[in-house]
């Protein structure tokens, strides 16, 4: 959940997560109203549930998704669905992230240049995105995908084809 912080001019965003977790069992985080389970044992066969990596990965694809949103809006972009893959490389000493790779694809019929200008809004205005770029490298590709023909069928998310 977001709350202005106060302050003159425009307020920051003030961002709040719960988690909680009990030893050596099930962990989850609350985001937004919406409890996820999470993996946070150590030393033990994994839960099956997303870790703390796979949650960052989460976030920033989310970011890419919503900054598509945006700018289909304030740039007058047309798009059906999109669908991104993002990979993270960490190193362990020290232990962090050093590089994020995506791959957005949208079913649009804009031109080359638009799409070029919305990826160019994503890497300027993502929130989640910036942040990680001054600490990693982040590297990626926005690919217009053309719809497959159909008899008016909406495209859904799952339909944008995959690498």
């Amino acid at each position: 959940m977001s709350t202005p912080a106060g302050g003159s001019g425009a307020a920051p965003l003030v961002y709040r997560v719960s988690a909680r977790s009990v030893a050596r069992g099930d962990a989850e985080v609350v985001a937004g109203g919406t409890a996820v389970p999470v993996d946070a044992a150590w030393a033990s066969p994994s839960t099956g549930a997303p870790g703390p990596a796979d949650l960052l990965g989460g976030a920033f694809a989310a970011c890419l998704l919503k900054n598509l949103a945006r700018s289909g809006a304030l740039l007058d972009f047309a798009y059906d669905a999109a669908a991104v893959d993002v990979e993270l490389r960490r190193q362990d000493s020290p232990p962090r992230f050093v590089a994020i790779r995506y791959d957005l694809r949208v079913v649009t019929e804009e031109p080359a240049r638009r799409v070029e200008l919305v990826h160019a809004n994503l890497r300027k205005f993502g929130t989640v995105y910036n942040t990680l770029a001054a600490v990693c490298e982040v590297s990626g590709t926005v690919t217009a995908v053309a719809a497959a023909p159909s008899a008016g069928q909406p495209v859904e998310p799952g339909d944008v084809p995959g690498r």
